[in-house]
């Protein structure tokens, strides 16, 4: 089994991950992360108490977090990730998914902090995770519980966070009269949170 940061891959720590790899293509280490990637909110866009996702918990940090949505960030500079932001209260345009966060960017208390020494977030690009954080709510144009299935598309929110809504993906604010082909697919529902368990089993595209 493959080592993330010292953590074999098919671990799941909720205090430092709320990804868990069960195969990977691409690791992504290759470009900066957005100054902003260290300090954002969570949620970082839609912040209205009826739309935040129950998934997240209450104290939660600050910056990426590891299974949030890697966005290419056309308004700090080429070759640049971060999460879901607005500039001058305006979506940005050809801000794009690219995959979803490995780690949190500040860790935590008494661990290596990489992110911050290196500058960088690495991403993973492709393969099948399970996920703990992702939306449960509408989050444009009202509010309303989500629920998942089996064979589902889902897309990057506007939080950065996995959806089952296109309507609700950073990429529908900022593309003119969007359809659902023009909005990344970032993957498919393998299998979704029940009663039993809050995790979502997905298979990324890429």
């Amino acid at each position: 089994m493959g080592s993330i940061g010292g953590q074999a891959s098919g671990d799941f720590r909720l205090d430092n991950s709320a990804l868990r790899i069960l195969y990977s293509l691409i690791k992504d280490s290759i470009p900066s992360l957005a100054s902003d990637g260290f300090t954002q909110s969570n949620p970082s866009v839609v912040t209205t108490t009826a739309n935040v996702s129950t998934t997240l918990p209450v104290n939660v940090k600050r910056g990426v977090l590891g299974g949030s949505v890697a966005f290419l960030r056309p308004d700090v500079g080429s070759n640049t990730v971060g999460g879901a932001t607005q500039v001058a209260g305006n979506y940005v345009v050809n801000t794009r998914p690219v995959g979803l966060f490995i780690n949190d960017a500040v860790c935590n208390a008494y661990e290596n902090t990489p992110a911050v020494a290196s500058g960088k977030s690495p991403f993973l690009r492709g393969g099948s995770v399970g996920v703990k954080i992702y939306e449960t709510q509408q989050q444009v144009g009202g509010f309303a519980d989500l629920s998942y299935a089996v064979g589902q598309f889902l897309y990057a929110s506007v939080n950065g966070l996995l959806t089952n809504r296109w309507q609700d993906s950073y990429e529908a604010q900022w593309i003119l009269a969007a359809t659902e082909p023009d909005v990344t697919r970032m993957g498919v529902v393998l299998s979704p949170p029940d009663a039993t368990s809050s995790e979502m089993f997905v298979a990324l595209f890429f």
